[in-house]
């Protein structure tokens, strides 16, 4: 069941041990092997997780992945995010990949957007290229853009100006 290693054996010992080598640091890795993000690459961490019990009131910017699983109430904007079936989100998502399983009530701004059937989308969506799968709720406008991340997005109208009343009464 146990048996014996080289250290615990009985017998004169090597004199190169662990102890005595010289202190020799860990290659560093290039700094253009790993640029800054938005530099082009990004290095390949997982998504940071709002789970379920979370609720945010605010904006949330990064240029890494996101996976959304609790309350939002303000704009996101990320490199990849994922909505997920228990999320609700109350405002703008604006991302080069997205991905809907949840309740978004807000504009959507996407390179690749894909609504799954348990999506649930109450607003606009500008988009380069869209999927939506059978089963998805969506109530709004869908509109193609070459660049939909571009800051303006799309027009929004203008509000209606004030009437004034003693012109309409022919005065």
């Amino acid at each position: 069941m146990f048996s014996k290693t080289r250290v615990t054996e009985p017998g004169p010992r090597s004199t190169a041990t662990p102890e005595a080598e010289p202190y020799r640091p860990a290659p560093e890795t290039p700094r253009d092997a790993a640029p800054a993000l938005g530099g082009g690459m990004r290095r390949s961490a997982g998504p940071s997780v709002l789970s379920a019990d979370l609720t945010v009131t605010g904006n949330i910017t990064t240029e890494g992945d996101v996976q959304i699983e609790g309350l939002v109430e303000g704009d996101i904007r990320a490199h990849q995010l994922t909505v997920g079936e228990s999320a609700t989100i109350r405002g703008e998502i604006v991302a080069e990949d997205i991905v809907v399983n949840g309740r978004v009530i807000g504009r959507v701004r996407g390179l690749k957007v894909r609504l799954s059937a348990t999506a649930r989308v109450e607003g606009d969506i500008i988009h380069k290229t869209i999927a939506i799968e059978s089963g998805a709720h969506f109530e709004g406008s869908v509109q193609r853009q070459e660049d939909p991340l571009a800051t303006g997005g799309a027009p929004r109208l203008a509000p209606p100006k004030p009437r004034n009343d003693a012109a309409a009464d022919g005065a």
